[in-house]
């Protein structure tokens, strides 16, 4: 099947994402309290998996034509647009804030971030 998703904002890629995982029996189980701690660690598992193939310097074995660093990061980004529309939340509005936070943040400035002790690499 042909998914077509362009030019669309952040909050109508989390319905999307959800509502395909919806639609594939992701939620068919009842939430309960270790419903969204096992959520968190399959995305914890596609960013190990993104950082395996990065250090291996691979391409994936689903889609040959792509880096596995790049599937596995979006495999990321989808479950957390999955798990964010399944709890309803704000993804959008938190990225923005978040983003105007940290353009004020002392430690994302770049000759702090290279100090001794800063948050550089």
């Amino acid at each position: 099947m042909k998914i077509i998703i362009e030019n669309c904002n952040v909050s109508s890629l989390q319905r999307f994402c959800h509502s395909a995982s919806l639609n594939s029996g992701w939620w068919d189980e009842p939430v309960n309290v270790d419903t969204v701690p096992a959520k968190l660690c399959l995305i914890h598992s596609e960013i190990s998996e993104a950082m395996e193939g990065y250090r291996k310097d691979i391409m994936d074995d689903h889609l040959p034509s792509r880096k596995m660093v790049e599937v596995e990061l979006a495999d990321a980004v989808i479950r957390i647009l999955d798990l964010s529309g399944k709890l309803e939340l704000d993804l959008m509005g938190a990225i923005k804030e978040k983003m105007e936070y940290n353009s004020t943040r002392a430690d994302h400035k770049r000759e702090n971030r290279n100090k001794e002790g800063g948050k550089k690499f």
